[in-house]
């Protein structure tokens, strides 16, 4: 069971972030946040961090949405863990996300996310 591992969180709406950051934080997790993809391709690149997961919003409100922040974080670290989450994009996650990711459609329970990424880290099928 991996946890006491370092995740990123990337959301533009703060309400989401805090939600997610907390409920993490209470399953054991250490979270790093970040408000747009830019600030997390900067997190990323920087490896000031030894991520175990990434957790991304699909639609960030700019032009580098999730799915470009999760192929730029597999380029540096290839077996990285991602959860995507979308209230639009779930259709497009075949095509366009990650293989070993799971995709989490809002709104969701912050249950969902915890459980979805500890299956990711711990190699359990979901």
């Amino acid at each position: 069971m991996k946890q006491d591992a370092t995740l990123l969180v990337v959301d533009d709406e703060e309400i989401v972030l805090k939600m997610t950051e907390h409920s993490l934080e209470e399953g054991g997790y250490t979270v790093v946040r970040a408000r747009s993809g830019d600030e997390a391709i900067a997190l990323l690149e920087a490896g000031k961090h030894d991520f175990a997961g990434l957790i991304t919003d699909v639609n960030l409100g700019a032009e580098l949405d999730g799915w470009r922040v999760a192929q730029r974080a597999r380029e540096l670290k290839p077996n990285l863990p991602i959860v995507y989450t979308t209230g639009f994009a779930s259709r497009d996650w075949t095509a366009r996300g990650v293989p070993n990711s799971i995709v989490v459609q809002k709104p969701f329970s912050v249950d969902e996310i915890v459980a979805a990424i500890w299956a990711l880290l711990n190699g359990v099928e979901v």
